[in-house]
């Protein structure tokens, strides 16, 4: 227990893991379901693995499957992956930061100007606070709104507000409604808190806190913090104004809408399928360009250190950087008069490439396992899998057991294992007193 205790890389897995374990035997129980009946196992792991990893991916029709007690029991796993994620991620940096050698800790701090070397009860109680007030004020917004438009029972808006804003805010998926938040893709007074809470979420605290702090002054934001923010911003324009273009006269999807509704369910559906699993418009039926960006914004993700999963926006970005550089035989990468260590662009390849691996080989097996899904429905399943999404072309409830078992693994990785690879590789860093003689090999 010491050893584990001074490598806290090591207990982020084992903590995700214990609560997906505890959190099966409580979905396996016959008071949780409609039926009160037992759940299989297989369907009881997958659930609470979706929940846990906060990706909200399904094998039962939720609302139905599901009691007042399963429905409970998801949004605190939710809730409590949400959490974990983010205390978790916070406190690895800490660890980090203080195994590092002290040049490195200072620039660790430097790069992440909110965690100091002391200030880890400060720093909890602020994450704490952000998340519950948050979600309080969407819950307070979202059940008026249930409350006076759609003559829901006061019980019944509360417990709908809560339950959708706890899944927003920690970018998770599930829903009280068989065709997820369609019904609301036109109303601005659901749609919007549930987007902005997911991007709020999706941001990292990291980022977050910094931005707000000097919001007068984004030039002095650091380069983690600028690559997150008008990164997240970049991808959110981009998606919506694509889906827009693309599916403007798709009647299944937003062709029917008058102009404010299609960039209001654009705007949400963007917000929502970056990170979380929300279906604001029918993605069964949206055209195959909106897929392959789909897939694109999911691999990506959203912050570091948020409930948000992918290769993460800074990864991304920074990698741009570097190709752009390198094509204009820059011999360093420069991001707003900030030289990138070649440390960190090596760290970013790394998490980058072996999220491709991962993806490209769970599409694969997906396919071998289950041989009437298609090629573009697996690589749609497995990103949204392994980047914590949890949007479906209906392809999940479908799969057999072996292919259940096969998302839940890569939803399990997908949120643990950048966090952990990350750290182990920051953790490994070493400083070498000599350096090989040099060679070019052909790229290319």
């Amino acid at each position: 227990m010491r050893r584990l205790l001074r490598k806290p890389v090591r207990l982020v897995p084992l903590g995700f893991l214990a609560v997906i374990l505890v959190g099966t035997g409580l979905l396996m129980l016959p008071w949780a379901t409609s039926q009160q009946r037992y759940t299989p196992f297989v369907t009881a792991l997958f659930t609470s693995t979706s929940a846990v990893s906060v990706t909200g991916m399904t094998v039962t029709d939720t609302p139905n499957y599901w009691n007042g007690f399963g429905l409970t029991m998801i949004m605190v796993l939710t809730q409590l992956g949400g959490l974990g994620i983010l205390t978790g991620a916070s406190l690895v940096i800490l660890a980090v930061s203080r195994q590092l050698g002290l040049r490195n800790r200072l620039l660790v701090q430097a790069e992440t100007a909110e965690f100091g070397f002391g200030d880890v009860r400060r720093l909890l109680l602020r994450i704490a606070a952000t998340v519950f007030v948050t979600e309080a004020l969407m819950t307070a917004v979202i059940a008026a709104r249930l409350f006076l438009a759609y003559d829901y029972r006061p019980g019944r808006a509360l417990w709908s507000a809560v339950f959708h804003s706890v899944q927003a805010f920690n970018n998770g998926g599930f829903t009280l409604y068989s065709d997820s938040l369609i019904a609301f893709s036109r109303d601005g007074w659901v749609a919007l808190p549930l987007s902005i809470g997911g991007i709020i979420g999706g941001l990292g605290f990291p980022a977050l806190f910094e931005a707000v702090r000097e919001w007068r002054q984004p030039a002095r934001w650091t380069v983690a913090t600028k690559l997150t923010v008008w990164g997240s911003l970049a991808l959110i324009v981009f998606g919506v104004t694509y889906l827009l273009l693309v599916e403007w006269r798709n009647p299944f999807t937003i062709g029917t809408y008058d102009v404010p509704g299609k960039v209001l369910a654009s705007f949400a559906q963007i917000a929502l399928s970056r990170t979380g699993g929300f279906d604001v418009v029918n993605v069964g039926r949206l055209t195959d360009e909106s897929y392959a960006m789909l897939v694109g914004l999911m691999f990506v993700g959203g912050g570091s250190a948020s409930t948000a999963g992918g290769i993460k926006v800074s990864t991304f970005f920074l990698l741009g950087f570097a190709i752009w550089a390198e094509l204009r035989g820059e011999p360093d990468t420069t991001i707003r008069h900030r030289r990138v260590a070649s440390a960190s662009q090596r760290q970013a390849l790394t998490v980058a490439l072996l999220s491709v691996a991962l993806v490209a080989g769970g599409t694969v097996g997906l396919i071998a396992l289950t041989s009437d899904v298609s090629f573009s429905a697996a690589l749609f399943e497995v990103t949204s899998a392994f980047s914590t999404t949890g949007l479906t072309v209906g392809v999940s409830g479908q799969l057999s057991p072996p292919g259940q078992y096969m998302l839940a693994a890569l939803m399990y990785v997908g949120r643990v294992g950048p966090l952990t690879l990350g750290s182990a590789i920051a953790l490994n860093t070493r400083r070498r007193l000599y350096r090989y003689p040099e060679e070019q090999p052909i790229v290319g």
